[in-house]
């Protein structure tokens, strides 16, 4: 458009032979100083006189605001000096726009000459010039610099303008003079100045950021609220900065009236806003108020855009852990899966959901969560494992729980000797047997020494139900971590239930490793395999028994040399019976306790 503009003054204009005014180069060269062009602001000035256009002070306004605006101190003061030289009387606007060149660049010692210069020369400086000069100390935070020109300006009869007010609060405020700030708010109010966007933005941002001056902020809060006046660019940085503020001081009431309020301005109250809102409140214990504050988020979808930005984890994380601990499980999923979707992965939440959903007894809940944490890497916690174990326990699932006291120790966690024990017991009441001999194992394998009983308990089940193999490596495993079953009680059990082959291959197990088996329980067998017509496992028990240097009931070792007899096995109730006379040597020597790879 300024290259049109251009042609159209340089070109077309004298080809039509239309005479163009210096109204018209002098706006061109503001255009220029605009657009941050100045070296052409500098080629339309100086082509004036051979366009036959004379130049003054309206078109060295112009020229020295377009070439101030880009920092050209040095060529405005030269370009001044030339303009008397030609004859040029300056008017006040050329004063004005020269001093608010040089307050704009921070050369506050040539813009106070040229103050002082006008001065000397006779012009009357206007409201615009002490406006400007006032703007340029407050600029370079010189304070007493800018109250000195503001005394000056009501001496000398230049009654201050709403703009004046502005600046001086701004500078009273950003230099820590709060009270002075204050108090020529008040003087504003008494002459009833209306006040603008600008004088809130003065005094605001320096009241909320002080603790002590929340009660001031709120009444010149209440006063936007009230002439509905919204921040410069809808920013709610101020709101933000005052909630805060009020948090800080323990105003939690304060800070919900703020909120209450905030209808009245047109701003658009994001993640950030509901963040604090929410944060502030639970560290407050005002959880109620900081539930209703989630339930505005979520209605309002302020979460929904891709573009928002997701809350604080001090945020989300006290809101979700007390809906959990509440009973509130499903509320804080839905919150927390919309923070998920802006990328948020948070251990802490996810182990509060994890926690509620098992105190609400809805382990499938719980455990989805967890399946999540595990694909995304998400750190988890031992006892939200612990929970969840003992949620399913309590609805009869042993299987899950066991499934995810899997997940436990694949994580890294180290289960206790309880939760151990607790699924053990529900998988062994849930007739799961093989599965609780697993999870047994893994326990031993852990040095977990407790649960003996238990332990027990599934040796008998598994060697009743012919796991024998299974059993024995159980067995072998506890050995090599030190540890024995009650071979006695084994044996007995199995003899009382009719299960021989099961306890002779336990004894003969344990007659390998030496373990310690009393004679009771020699004998006990002993009585089983010939009740059960297993003669000749009974006679090679027997040689073992005795081998080893074990004492067994004579009456029945002869009961078995007996039956050998009637059944044709006289070879063998021969060599029982010189082993029984001691007419026939047996190597007794006693061999240590040797354990196998378990199974």
């Amino acid at each position: 458009m300024l290259n049109h503009a251009r042609c159209l003054l340089l070109d077309d204009m004298p080809k039509r032979q239309i005479p163009p005014s210096e109204a018209m180069f002098a706006d061109l060269i503001a255009g220029y100083g605009r657009a941050r062009i100045p070296q052409e602001a500098v080629k339309i000035f100086r082509a004036m006189p051979g366009l036959g256009v004379e130049r003054t002070f309206v078109s060295y306004d112009a020229f020295f605001k377009a070439i101030l605006r880009n920092g050209r101190v040095l060529m405005a003061k030269r370009a001044f000096n030339f303009m008397g030289r030609e004859g040029i009387v300056p008017a006040l606007s050329t004063y004005n726009t020269l001093i608010w060149g040089f307050c704009l660049s921070g050369k506050m010692e040539t813009a106070i000459r040229f103050f002082e210069d006008m001065k000397a020369k006779g012009f009357k400086p206007d409201v615009v010039t002490y406006n400007t000069v006032i703007n340029g100390w407050v600029r370079g935070k010189k304070m007493e610099d800018a109250e000195k020109v503001f005394d000056e300006m009501k001496d000398v009869g230049v009654e201050p303008n709403l703009i004046t007010y502005n600046l001086m609060i701004k500078g009273f405020m950003a230099s820590g003079k709060i009270d002075d700030g204050l108090k020529l708010f008040g003087e504003l109010r008494k002459k009833e100045m209306r006040t603008t966007e600008r004088t809130y933005a003065a005094l605001m941002p320096w009241l909320c950021d002080d603790a002590g001056r929340t009660e001031d902020a709120k009444k010149v809060f209440d006063e936007m609220a009230e002439r509905r006046i919204t921040p410069k660019n809808k920013n709610k940085s101020v709101f933000l900065r005052l909630i805060a503020s009020m948090f800080e001081s323990g105003d939690l009431d304060g800070a919900i009236d703020v909120h209450k309020a905030m209808g009245k301005f047109r701003v658009r109250l994001d993640s950030c806003y509901y963040g604090l809102l929410i944060e502030g409140l639970c560290r407050g214990e005002k959880f109620d108020k900081a539930v209703e504050m989630l339930d505005e988020l979520l209605e309002r979808e302020v979460l929904a855009p891709l573009d928002s930005a997701p809350l604080e984890p001090s945020a989300y994380n006290p809101m979700i852990g007390y809906l959990c601990e509440n009973g509130c499980t499903s509320k804080a999923e839905n919150f927390f899966r919309q923070l998920m979707k802006r990328g948020v992965d948070d251990k802490i939440a996810f182990n509060h959901l994890i926690r509620g959903h098992s105190k609400e007894e809805k382990p499938e809940s719980a455990f989805e969560i967890l399946s999540i944490m595990t694909r995304r890497g998400v750190e988890t916690d031992a006892d939200a494992y612990v929970l969840l174990i003992e949620s399913f326990l309590k609805k009869k699932e042993p299987a899950d729980a066991r499934t995810v006291l899997d997940g436990m120790i694949e994580q890294g966690h180290s289960p206790s000797a309880e939760i151990f024990r607790s699924v053990m017991v529900g998988l062994f009441e849930d007739g799961r047997v093989q599965t609780a001999s697993r999870v047994m194992k893994c326990m031993i394998e852990k040095g977990i020494k407790e649960n003996i009983d238990m332990v027990q308990k599934i040796l008998e089940e598994l060697l009743m139900r012919g796991h024998v193999e299974e059993a024995l490596g159980r067995i072998n495993l506890m050995l090599m971590n030190e540890l024995s079953p009650d071979f006695d009680s084994l044996v007995v059990s199995l003899c009382d239930s009719n299960k021989p082959v099961p306890a002779v291959k336990l004894v003969d197990f344990g007659l390998e490793r030496d373990c310690e088996i009393a004679f009771s329980s020699y004998d006990r067998l002993l009585d089983a395999l010939y009740n059960d017509g297993r003669i000749l496992a009974a006679y090679s028990i027997l040689c073992k028994i005795k081998a080893k240097g074990g004492v067994v009931d004579k009456k029945g070792c002869e009961a078995v040399i007996k039956s050998l007899n009637e059944q044709g096995n006289t070879k063998q109730a021969d060599i029982l019976s010189r082993i029984l006379a001691g007419k026939m040597p047996v190597d007794g020597k006693k061999g240590k306790k040797v354990a196998v790879g378990a199974y």
